[in-house]
């Protein structure tokens, strides 16, 4: 019995995803629920499990390719012998050999197409593959000089190299659909809102202090969730939101959308590119619930496990680049959002303190805003909130 094998649907907010690996090739046995294909989109990578056992009969789709929703991407024979995958794979048109270099038939019959070298392309696919995208994405400028002699055949790297006089070389890789995305959408940013930012710096030590003292209890109680930062961080931004609603808003065309929660994204970085998952509600979180929330999305992030739905929406961003030494930065809005604080690395700074000079935990913050919505009174006025809640951490719980 074929059973085949289709996309996801995609969510409103993504049109289309490039079929990035297959871990199974036609002819090869497959088991139910085993994971059979990634699609990436602007977003996520999408993991395609297989929905029967048998043998993966025929492909449809090859790597580099665009994968429209519910489309077909392969045909499963279930419950096929597991001695039949040559006459399985004798159905499909098998990748070929060029110059020791394998090559997807979607790939070659481009190329031939447009009469290009293959020998000239560096396969960005799995193994080293060329794919049809590293075909689309070839340009005669990007090949080695006519003049220069052929390189012996030998796999080439998931990146194509250039050698250019000697020992110069230069890699060229296709960006890859997230990278593009969050590209487009930065360069967005900068092009459609007034976007300024404000300064202010938090002495860390109240917030420090108060870590240190709790640090084991608290772990204890709250089954292996460490205190951290973040979790205090992000319940002063949502007292702070409460009480400038401004800050938390949104332009829709014309109009100005108030909302009437907190649903507050945390920036994390992954190999892919940065990623905001959610935090739904925060102004219901406890600091134990937003630090387990955080630490789980951060896992996640770096398995490549989280879904669209956790990183769609969200009222206002945090970002930390403190954690990789950044002293201070302006971050970038993640629209529609209309503001977002950056957190910074934690020094050790000399401080005036009652006519004093003292060594302070000092941590720059950094309020971007949109200025067509939120005027400069209002993201200062937030900013200082945020550093009284923080050097006060008493008022987080009390609510002041």
């Amino acid at each position: 019995m074929a059973i085949e094998i289709k996309a996801p649907t995609y969510p409103e907010s993504v049109q289309e995803g490039t079929l990035a690996t297959w871990y199974k090739h036609a002819g090869d046995s497959v088991s139910r629920d085993e994971l059979i294909v990634d699609i990436e989109t602007d977003k996520v990578v999408l993991e395609v499990v297989a929905p029967a056992s048998g043998i993966l009969a025929e492909v449809f789709k090859a790597e580099g390719d665009i994968v429209l929703s519910n489309e077909i991407l392969a045909r499963i024979e279930e419950g096929a012998a597991a001695e039949t995958p040559s006459l399985a794979a004798s159905k499909v048109e098998p990748d070929t050999e060029v110059g020791g270099t394998l090559v997807n038939p979607a790939a070659k019959k481009l190329a031939d197409e447009r009469n290009i070298d293959l020998a000239q392309i560096a396969g960005t696919g799995k193994g080293g593959r060329i794919t049809k995208e590293d075909v689309v994405n070839f340009t005669p400028a990007a090949a080695a000089p006519a003049s220069s002699p052929a390189p012996a055949a030998k796999a080439p790297a998931a990146a194509e190299e250039i050698l250019q006089g000697g020992d110069r070389v230069e890699r060229r890789v296709a960006m890859t659909r997230m990278r593009s995305r969050i590209a487009e959408r930065l360069l967005s940013v900068t092009q459609t809102s007034a976007m300024l930012t404000t300064f202010n710096e938090v002495d860390m030590s109240a917030m420090m202090g108060l870590r240190k003292q709790y640090q084991d209890e608290f772990t204890k109680i709250h089954n292996g969730t460490r205190l951290g930062f973040m979790g205090m961080f992000v319940k002063a931004a949502v007292e702070a939101l409460k009480r400038f609603p401004l800050v938390n808003a949104s332009i829709d065309g014309t109009d100005i959308v108030y909302h009437g929660y907190q649903d507050i994204g945390v920036a994390v970085s992954t190999e892919r590119g940065l990623v905001v998952p959610v935090l739904r509600n925060a102004e219901n979180m406890s600091i134990a619930t937003v630090e387990n929330a955080i630490s789980n999305y951060a896992g996640k992030a770096r398995d490549g496990k989280l879904t669209i739905d956790e990183m769609t929406g969200g009222t206002f961003t945090i970002t930390n680049g403190g954690v990789y030494g950044s002293l201070l930065s302006t971050p970038i809005l993640n629209p529609p959002q209309s503001a977002i604080l950056g957190m910074h690395k934690i020094q050790q700074r000399p401080m005036a303190i009652n006519g004093e000079v003292v060594i302070r935990p000092m941590m720059y913050l950094a309020l971007s805003y949109d200025h067509r919505l939120i005027d400069g009174k209002d993201a200062v006025q937030f900013l200082v909130a945020i550093k009284q809640l923080i050097e006060d951490p008493a008022k987080i719980l009390l609510e002041i």
